[in-house]
C-alpha cells in the first residue's frame, strides 16, 4: 500500500499498487493535482484517517528527533496513517522522511533526492551558542531564540 502526500499528486506520481492517503491532502492540492486526487479516490484510492494513539506516537517521534515544528497537522497524520497500514509514505518532505525513517515506516520519493541519514536536530541559541536538544521558544539562558541546527555539523 502506497500512502500518497500532496507532491505525489502535484508531481503525477503513478504505481499499480494499491494506494490510501488522509482527506486533509486534498485541502492542500488545487487545479490538476485536485481532480488526480479526485479521480483516484473515484477509482479506489483508499481514504484513511488514523487512530489518536498513533497521531500521538509520530508526534512523540517527531519531538524526538527535532522535527516537529517542520511538520504541518496534514504531514504527522500521513506518517501516521502509513504506520497504521503499514505502507510506504510517498513524498518529497525531508522532515517526513526523517520521522519515518526513525519509525521505520518506508519511503519513496518523487522529484528530489531522499534523506541520506536519519538525524536528531539540536536547536543552538543565537545569542549565547548553548544547544539544546529540545526545541524551546527562547534560550532559558540568556533569552535569545534557537534555532534547528543540523547534528551533522556539529
Amino acid at each position: 500500500m502506497y500512502v500518497l502526500d500532496s507532491s505525489a499528486f502535484i508531481n503525477e506520481y503513478h504505481t499499480d499498487s494499491q494506494t490510501a492517503t488522509i482527506p486533509l491532502v486534498r485541502e492542500e492540492l488545487e487545479d490538476e493535482s485536485a481532480y488526480r486526487y479526485d479521480a483516484m479516490e473515484g477509482s479506489g484510492m483508499h481514504i484513511h484517517i488514523p487512530g489518536d494513539e498513533t497521531v500521538e506516537k509520530i508526534e512523540r517521534a517527531a519531538r524526538e528527533s527535532g522535527d516537529l515544528d517542520a511538520l504541518s497537522d496534514t504531514d504527522i497524520r500521513l506518517i501516521a496513517a502509513t504506520f497504521e497500514l503499514d505502507g510506504r509514505l510517498v513524498t518529497d518532505d525531508y522532515a517526513m522522511q526523517n520521522v519515518a525513517e526513525k519509525l521505520n515506516v518506508d519511503v519513496e520519493v518523487i522529484a528530489r533526492d531522499g534523506i541520506a541519514e536519519q538525524r536528531n536536530w539540536q536547536f543552538q541559541c543565537q545569542g549565547c551558542g548553548r544547544e539544546f536538544d529540545e526545541n524551546k521558544d527562547r534560550c532559558p539562558i540568556c533569552g535569545s531564540p534557537l534555532s534547528r541546527k543540523n547534528p551533522s555539523n556539529a
